[in-house]
């Protein structure tokens, strides 16, 4: 089969021949057609990752869309989105014309929307959906600052809010483009943090109209800490990332008067029933035209060039890539 290799830790996949998938018992083949390439892809393939540095060559790619070519839990030719833990346990992943996934991450999908649509959407729209619906406990007529609003986990976080019943949904975005996608997913407001840092809290607050609920931040940093003097009485923080820093500095006196959470997410805590219902969620939602993240479309082929841009340029470009 074709696939994206990475034959050298710290350097770009490279697109060629690599032998086909054997699927063991509890597992299946899955003929892939449209994979995102994701930050988490980047960071595995680098060799500097808590998870260690992955055995190479091997064949990245931690979620796609795909038919099921044969398996013990699914008919041939049914429709899935599916993970893989490529990058962080021994074994290739979803940057390829097929790939050998574990029953138990094969989520069934019936919701009449694109291959390359929903894998754009993927453990992105996971980790918002569920930083919303679990860690945050989101109620209807809550307001939400979403940090990171135009990258692809703060596009969903911004159209769930809206779908769970928020009363006011604000983006905070580093860039005029990331602002207007944040926008078309339905911000209420957006604050740009690029512009005057020193009155980056006065923005967010006549944004969000005095106070906040709840904050998703896909950023931590210097953003994390003024976003969280927003937070009201009881107001939760859950940090799902740290793409502007993985230091912030909050107030003691600010948390205890306030009963403050500042709460952590990872995908990998999360059960499978949980990654299930999500995705059947996130599925039903944007089939009505009510989450989705902007991305482009590359062929698998084009693996080299399109790495390279996702390593150095904007990541919230999501980009899918297909066999």
């Amino acid at each position: 089969m074709h696939a994206a290799v990475v034959h050298t830790l710290g350097k770009p996949a490279s697109y060629g021949v690599h032998p086909d998938p054997s699927p063991g018992e509890g597992r299946s083949l899955v003929r892939v057609t449209a994979t995102p390439l994701v930050p988490l892809d980047l960071l595995c393939a680098s060799g500097t990752s808590y998870f260690g540095p992955p055995a190479v060559p091997y064949v990245p790619g931690v979620q796609g869309v795909g038919l099921v070519e044969s398996s013990d839990s699914l008919e041939a030719g049914s429709r899935v989105w599916f993970a893989t833990s490529a990058g962080m346990t021994p074994g290739d992943g979803s940057l390829a014309e097929l790939v050998d996934v574990n029953d138990e991450d094969l989520v069934p999908l019936s919701a009449p929307v694109g291959d390359a649509e929903l894998a754009a959407l993927g453990l992105s729209a996971v980790a918002a959906w569920m930083s919303l619906t679990w860690r945050a406990r989101l109620q209807a007529g809550e307001r939400v600052l979403v940090l990171g609003g135009g990258g692809a986990v703060g596009q969903v976080a911004v159209g769930a809010a809206r779908i769970l019943g928020a009363e006011r949904v604000v983006a905070a975005c580093r860039s005029r483009p990331a602002a207007e996608r944040a926008v078309a997913a339905g911000a209420d407001d957006v604050v740009l943090t690029s512009e005057e840092p020193t009155g980056l809290v006065d923005r967010l607050t006549d944004a969000c109209g005095g106070h906040v609920d709840v904050v998703i931040d896909p950023v931590f940093g210097a953003t994390a800490a003024a976003a969280s003097r927003l937070l009201g009485r009881g107001g939760r923080l859950v940090n799902i990332g740290s793409a502007a820093g993985d230091e912030a500095t909050f107030s003691s006196a600010l948390l205890r008067s306030r009963s403050i959470e500042i709460l952590g997410y990872t995908n990998n805590a999360i059960t499978v029933a949980q990654r299930l219902e999500a995705m059947t969620q996130i599925g039903r939602h944007a089939a009505l035209g009510r989450l989705a993240v902007a991305h482009a479309v590359r062929p698998l082929a084009d693996i080299d060039e399109v790495w390279s841009w996702q390593a150095s340029a904007d990541s919230s470009v999501r980009f899918v890539l297909t066999p």
